[in-house]
């Protein structure tokens, strides 16, 4: 299997893994997690709300990974992983453990998927 295809596949599997508990959970706390206190119940709408972004914006960049490889929309969508896992994972995590260390995750998270957004912009420079 040539690289690109696994990453296409990485990419695609993760996105709607991704999708898929994105939906649910956010039933799950529209419903069932009225009782969770305000402030935790903030941070897991701020973590959704990002997930839910991020999933979309994974998807769009795979799709145009398919269409054609480059090293720009790789790194891109390895910044939307890594970032969605230490950012909204860590904040899931953190509100779902009581342990607070793991929210100093969450800043390299937001700063990783500042540089997936920001490494598109050298979509411009890459060779036709």
């Amino acid at each position: 299997m040539k690289n690109h295809e696994f990453f296409l596949k990485l990419f695609t599997v993760f996105a709607a893994l991704s999708g898929c508990f994105s939906v649910l959970f956010g039933a799950w706390l529209a419903h069932a997690g009225q009782h969770i206190v305000e402030d935790d119940k903030l941070r897991l709408i701020t973590a959704h709300h990002y997930q839910v972004i991020h999933t979309l914006a994974l998807l769009v960049v795979a799709f145009a990974y398919r269409i054609k490889p480059s090293r720009v929309l790789l790194l891109s969508a390895l910044f939307f992983i890594i970032g969605m896992l230490l950012f909204s994972g860590s904040l899931y995590l953190k509100t779902y453990t009581g342990n607070s260390s793991l929210g100093m995750l969450a800043p390299f998270g937001g700063l990783t998927l500042a540089f997936g957004w920001l490494i598109l912009a050298f979509l411009g420079k890459e060779k036709s």
